[in-house]
């Protein structure tokens, strides 16, 4: 047995790609998209008929010009989730504009919006996440939400903090960036790798899933950007876990022998202490650690560059 159907004996694995081909190979269970990745699959000769479609579907004479531009946004990444859909057995994950991060009421409105468009082509919402940058505004919009049964999905999360926050209100689940702490940590202590038994963001998410285990919440979590397979083997055990394709091949093209790194049971008899932070504590707790601070504020920048550039190719087909 390959190392990565060891890996999906205890860990439900999720595809980290907007590429069609590549979930076909590797069949998860789930796919994530973002705007990252929807702009580079975008870019892709072969993707170019969803995006003509998104934008016939999205005239509308009596919009403005920006208004259709807004749309055919929107309806790209429902095209896009519709066709994961057609391959995925569980669901996708669709984000919101990372420029509302900061806003909670503009979060609801956009996410009902994405909702109600995969309503409108017969897709059930169990089988949608949404996601949402895990700031503060973007939890409390999660909180709402997931009280209407739209299911959210919090990215961007990069601290304990965050992480609890999220359990407290009852999100579906959350997607702790492994690999951007990763780089954070190589970066400040000036070195080249750190071994993966001692990962930052390794341990970060074990430190999660023990608090989370060990206080019976029930929101999941995905570990996710991901920089190597040393990485994902020692969270085997975590609920889920986002992977791109070349990672996905190299795992594929292993036959490393896995054990389970998270134990739900081991958690449950460690000393942990409960904490239910409010947005006092919440914006104190982030702003002491640096690291989780300057990569949630660079992950939002980088996500509303590309959803910017995006656009750009978009309003120029249009025109």
């Amino acid at each position: 047995m390959n190392t990565l159907d060891q890996l999906k004996q205890y860990t439900t694995v999720v595809a980290d790609t907007g590429d069609f081909n590549s979930i076909l190979e590797y069949k998860p269970q789930d796919a994530t998209t973002n705007p990252s990745l929807i702009f580079q699959a975008a870019s892709d000769e072969k993707y170019q008929s969803l995006i003509h479609r998104a934008i016939e579907k999205s005239k509308d004479a009596s919009l403005s010009f920006d208004q259709q531009i807004e749309a055919a946004m929107e309806r790209l990444s429902i095209e896009f989730g519709l066709e994961i859909l057609k391959i995925v057995p569980g669901r996708v994950s669709t984000e919101v504009d990372a420029n509302l991060s900061f806003d909670r009421d503009a979060t609801l409105s956009k996410a009902r919006k994405l909702i109600a468009l995969y309503e409108a082509e017969g897709c059930s919402r169990e089988r949608i996440l949404i996601k949402v940058a895990a700031t503060w505004e973007g939890i409390r919009a999660a909180e709402i939400l997931e009280k209407e049964n739209i299911r959210t999905n919090l990215t961007l999360l990069f601290s304990q903090v965050q992480a609890i926050a999220c359990a407290e209100a009852g999100v579906q689940l959350i997607s702790p960036f492994v690999g951007r702490i990763l780089d954070w940590h190589k970066k400040d202590q000036g070195v080249d790798q750190i071994p993966a038994q001692q990962d930052p963001g390794v341990l970060s998410v074990h430190s999660i899933f023990n608090y989370y285990k060990k206080f019976d919440y029930k929101t999941e979590i995905m570990g996710a950007s991901f920089r190597n397979t040393g990485e994902i083997l020692e969270l085997a055990g975590c609920d889920l876990l986002t992977i791109s394709p070349s990672l996905l091949k190299e795992l594929q093209s292993s036959e490393t022998v896995i054990t389970p790194k998270l134990i739900s049971e081991e958690a449950q008899s460690m000393t942990i202490e409960q904490i239910s932070p409010d947005e006092k504590m919440f914006r104190w707790m982030l702003n002491e650690d640096a690291m989780a601070t300057e990569k949630l504020s660079e992950g939002i920048r980088k996500f509303n560059a590309d959803r910017l550039k995006l656009e750009k190719l978009i309003a120029k087909l249009m025109a």
